[in-house]
């Protein structure tokens, strides 16, 4: 995968976007139309499900050259060799992490940890607010989620941080960060002007009638804007 901070389009395949297609087919569209990460994203389904469908669209990405990040099951990412593993404030903090170092003593022991040595995951933290950043990147993630910017129905009862944050997290954050939340093409221009060089998109290209045509066109606008 490219590094961090050369990605620009971070798009999903989520189990309550499907709708009845194949994560496989949604991926292939994804990866056709130049993601630069795809995040699988199931909610409501068991590590094992997650772990099956990490399986099947792993080779997908791999051939584009395309990063996989596992949301909230850091074993089983780390277990099909994904590159990254997202997790939100309640995952890390609140189950008392300070580090991201820390996270990986816990989840392998033995043979397994000693086999990964110098092989681990990436990480990335959700935020909300200036605080929750800070100490987020003090934390060591390879990259930050700034959001959400507008309401979504990604996340119904979260309240959106605004543009506001956007703006501060350009002044203020110095490791990659991706504005999330309620972007369409719509209010793409609005978050670039606010700072924003790199963006999660969900519902608007998962939605679109033309996944992989919806993904070139926010990547045509954001690579219009170095």
């Amino acid at each position: 995968m490219k590094p961090l901070a050369e990605c620009r389009l971070y798009t999903f395949v989520d189990a309550a976007y499907l709708n009845g297609r194949a994560p496989e087919r949604v991926v292939q569209a994804l990866c056709d139309g130049g993601s630069d990460l795809i995040q699988l994203r199931a909610k409501n389904s068991s590590a094992d499900e997650v772990r099956r469908m990490a399986e099947a669209i792993l080779p997908i990405t791999r051939r584009a050259g395309v990063g996989l990040v596992i949301n909230d099951h850091l074993s089983v990412a780390m277990e099909v060799g994904a590159e990254m593993c997202h997790l939100g404030q309640e995952d890390f903090f609140d189950a008392g992490y300070r580090e991201v170092s820390e996270l990986y003593t816990k989840n392998e022991t033995g043979k397994a940890a000693l086999a990964r040595l110098g092989m681990k995951v990436q990480i990335g933290l959700s935020t909300h607010a200036p605080q929750q950043a800070r100490r987020a990147v003090a934390a060591g993630p390879g990259y930050i989620a700034i959001g959400p910017v507008y309401a979504t129905g990604t996340k119904p009862t979260a309240k959106p941080v605004t543009l506001e944050y956007v703006h501060w997290a350009t002044e203020n954050v110095k490791i990659p960060w991706f504005a999330i939340g309620g972007i369409n093409l719509g209010n793409l221009d609005e978050v670039l002007a606010a700072g924003a060089r790199r963006i999660c998109v969900v519902s608007a290209i998962l939605n679109a009638e033309d996944v992989a045509g919806a993904c070139r066109e926010f990547k045509r606008r954001l690579e219009s804007n170095p």
